[in-house]
């Protein structure tokens, strides 16, 4: 994978590529990055670069059969470690038993997410983890002699979402590293990473990529007309995954519109008619079988419909993309409800709601909780 293939994110690029030209090369490096900014492409642009030795962004002037093996993502000193479920029917348990499937995802779209990861294992309700037999496997990777004689790399995907176990036991593989063993950890969420595992690493922030890059890319990259290209990037929030999905979605997506269209319908009408309040229970119902994941997705995107129906309210007309999919919904008719003395409260509750899916929280309950003090703040004067 080469760097100049990668969108935007030039300061990072330059930075990696002149630590390893004048050979300041952290053992440990964590990689903190909002989703579908670019951060697992470019973690393996850097190992390539430093494994075979190359001098340019084109992944270049190294060794040419080095260079080769890394185009499969194949490369004997490379390694990777993800998130994975306790799969007993098949009998997997670690990032070896899913390796097919993960090549599989990297290939398909290295910019996917965490949902994404978890749509290709075919799973629903069960949280993906980094667990302590994933940290063993890493140790005895990192133990074996590197094949090119120079750096070994592992790539630790999600690092967040290992448990403390894992994090313990990496913890000391990162005390004590073998020579030239590089670890690139690779985050969302700051916060969930073991302090002690975070001092032990030298920490590099990404930005949001910028509507100019996600444009550039879906024009070189996915060969769409430039008018197109830049109406998705503005509504890509700088998120390239995002975009992607944009451009691509299917038909056969859970209908997010419909039941965002069919809630704030209910609150609306819940107000004055209480046996519209059996129509918000049912709704709940439904949204609690779809699984943990996509709910978070369907609250996010609730979350962006209410603040492209605000920035309407206040007429910021520039910043303002959203288009129903539902025929019979108008933005500019729904924009006059939102305004500033509702906004920050329907924003905390959804975020609110979304800490609770996290955490497991019963969802029939959280989801009936929330349409009915949504039913009250749709209503605020």
């Amino acid at each position: 994978m080469r760097f100049s293939d990668i969108i935007g994110q030039q300061h990072i690029k330059n930075h990696l590529m002149y630590s390893a030209k004048n050979g300041r090369i952290p053992h440990a490096q964590l990689f903190i990055a909002p989703e579908g900014v670019g951060a697992l492409p470019i973690a393996i642009a850097y190992a390539q670069y430093i494994i075979c030795q190359n001098t340019s962004d084109d992944n270049e002037g190294g060794h040419s059969s080095c260079n080769l093996k890394f185009e499969d993502l194949q490369h004997p000193d490379l390694h990777f470690s993800f998130p994975v479920y306790n799969n007993k029917t098949e009998k997997k348990f670690s990032s070896e038993d899913f390796a097919e499937l993960w090549f599989e995802f990297l290939k398909n779209n290295p910019y996917g997410s965490y949902t994404d990861w978890m749509k290709k294992m075919e799973i629903k309700n069960q949280q993906p983890l980094i667990n302590v037999k994933e940290a063993e496997i890493i140790a005895r990777k990192l133990s074996l002699k590197a094949y090119e004689g120079g750096y070994k790399v592992m790539i630790v995907w999600m690092a967040e979402k290992m448990n403390m176990e894992a994090a313990n036991k990496l913890l000391k593989i990162l005390e004590e590293p073998t020579d030239k063993t590089v670890f690139i950890l690779i985050a969302e969420d700051e916060k969930a990473i073991l302090p002690t595992i975070y001092s032990r690493c030298q920490v590099l922030h990404f930005n949001r990529l910028s509507d100019e890059d996600i444009a550039l890319g879906l024009i070189n990259k996915e060969r769409i007309e430039e008018s197109k290209a830049r109406a998705i990037a503005k509504s890509a929030h700088g998120d390239y995954n995002k975009a992607l999905q944009s451009l691509y979605q299917k038909e056969d997506e859970w209908p997010f519109d419909q039941w965002f269209v069919d809630w704030v319908r209910s609150a609306f009408r819940a107000h004055k008619e209480a046996r519209v309040v059996t129509q918000l229970v049912s709704w709940s119902d439904t949204l609690a079988g779809i699984g943990r994941e996509n709910q978070k997705l369907f609250l996010e995107h609730c979350l962006e419909i209410f603040r492209q129906a605000f920035l309407l309210n206040y007429q910021m007309y520039d910043l303002v993309y959203y288009q129903s999919k539902v025929d019979n919904f108008k933005l500019e008719k729904f924009a006059p409800f939102i305004h500033e003395k509702n906004i920050f409260d329907i924003y905390k509750e959804i975020n609110d709601a979304i800490y609770h899916i996290e955490r497991n929280a019963n969802p029939k309950i959280l989801f009936t909780d929330l349409s009915i003090k949504l039913t009250r703040l749709i209503h605020r004067k």
